[in-house]
């Protein structure tokens, strides 16, 4: 069977609510940094549903023994932030994945041309085969950055099919520059938005996240 991109956009209540906050441009910066956490949050949960590796074995309970599942600690599993906008999702992401290794990724976009460029590459030089990786991305909107974050993860050798990504706000551009060179990826994400603007930006959208997570 053809493997094509899939895209999961919970029907989870809190996760809509949390979008209504992040979308009301009358959001102030720290109401804002807490919905972009939740969303973080409860789309990590989301992503790591038939993801994370598990083992069965069994457990002394005060009355008896049971089988139990358990996280296999033998997996890798790390998250990997788009700088700076990544960051807002991290916590969230964190408080479900306490154990993950967490590498940072900085990319800028030229508002020029809409094309990023790296500053920042904390990426190991090799994967351990089987890790699990989560990105954190709160918009999907041309496609520059999370290509660009795939393209190094591949080469350090990620499996794609490992690979999760969560993201608020994903426009078409990008999951059509995603699905083109990596079938078989899955998104998390809280809506799927129309368009883009002359700029770049996702219409509707949230404006920008980085600036609005960080008061800029």
């Amino acid at each position: 069977m053809t493997q094509q991109l899939r895209v999961y956009v919970p029907p989870h209540p809190l996760i809509q609510h949390w979008l209504g906050v992040a979308r009301d441009v009358a959001t102030p910066s720290v109401l804002f940094r807490s919905a972009i956490t939740e969303l973080g949050r409860w789309l990590t949960y989301e992503a790591a549903r038939e993801w994370l590796p598990t083992q069965e074995t069994t457990v002394q309970t005060p009355l008896t023994t049971c089988a139990a599942t358990f996280i296999n600690p033998q997996i890798p599993v790390a998250v990997v932030p788009i700088l700076r906008a990544g960051l807002g999702l991290l916590e969230g992401a964190q408080g479900v994945l306490p154990l993950a290794s967490i590498y940072h990724f900085g990319l800028v976009r030229n508002e020029e041309t809409l094309e990023p460029s790296c500053y920042l590459n904390k990426l190991p030089e090799k994967f351990a085969p089987e890790t699990r990786v989560l990105i954190t991305e709160p918009m999907l909107a041309t496609g520059g950055s999370i290509m660009a974050a795939m393209a190094e993860l591949t080469q350090r050798g990620v499996d794609p099919a490992l690979i999760r990504i969560i993201s608020v706000v994903v426009a078409p551009p990008a999951l059509q520059k995603l699905a083109a060179v990596y079938p078989g990826l899955i998104v998390y994400t809280a809506t799927i938005d129309e368009t883009l603007d002359d700029r770049g930006y996702i219409v509707p959208g949230l404006g920008d996240a980085g600036d609005r997570i960080f008061g800029t």
